[in-house]
C-alpha cells in the first residue's frame, strides 16, 4: 500500500460519514484493514472508503455484520472490487432482503387479522405462538421427557 495516498482514520471518517470509533470497530471485526505509518498511525487504503460505504448500506437494509464480513472475504484485498464483483456480492443480499420482505408482508397482513380478533392467546394465536406442535400434549417441557 502506498502510504502517501492512504487515508488517515480522520479522513476516512470524514469522507465516509462514519465515526472514527465505528471504523476502529469495523477493523476489529475484520471488515476493513489498515496499515501503520512509520509513526505508528493507522493508514487506510483508498479502497476502504468503498468498503465502508458497502458496510453502511448493508447494515441499513439489515444485513448482520457477520454476513457482511463473510461476503467481503470474497472480494479482492489489494484493489477496489470491480462492478461485476459488487453485483455478485449484492445479489445474495438482494435475495435475502426479498425473502425478508415477503415474510414481513405476510406477518403484517396476519397482524391486521389479529388486531381485529384481539385474543393474542398463547394457545390459539399463530402470531403469538407460531409453530408450536407440542402444545396439544399439554403444558411444560415435552422434549425433555422420555
Amino acid at each position: 500500500m502506498d502510504l502517501e495516498k492512504a487515508l488517515t482514520v480522520g479522513e476516512l471518517a470524514k469522507r465516509s460519514g462514519v465515526a472514527v470509533s465505528a471504523l476502529h470497530f469495523y477493523e476489529g471485526k475484520g471488515l476493513i484493514r489498515s496499515m501503520r505509518s512509520p509513526g505508528n498511525q493507522r493508514r487506510y487504503p483508498r479502497e476502504m472508503l468503498r468498503r465502508v460505504s458497502v458496510i453502511k448500506v448493508a447494515q441499513r437494509v439489515g444485513v448482520p455484520l457477520a454476513d457482511i464480513r463473510e461476503a467481503l472475504k470474497a472480494l479482492p484485498q489489494n484493489r477496489a472490487p470491480s462492478a461485476a464483483e459488487w453485483r455478485r456480492l449484492s445479489s445474495k443480499w438482494k435475495a435475502e432482503l426479498d425473502e425478508r420482505i415477503t415474510k414481513l408482508t405476510k406477518l403484517r397482513d396476519q397482524l391486521d387479522q389479529c388486531i381485529g380478533c384481539g385474543c393474542l392467546s398463547i394457545a390459539n394465536c399463530w402470531l403469538r405462538n407460531p409453530w408450536d406442535k407440542l402444545a396439544a400434549q399439554g403444558p411444560g417441557p415435552r422434549l425433555l421427557e422420555r
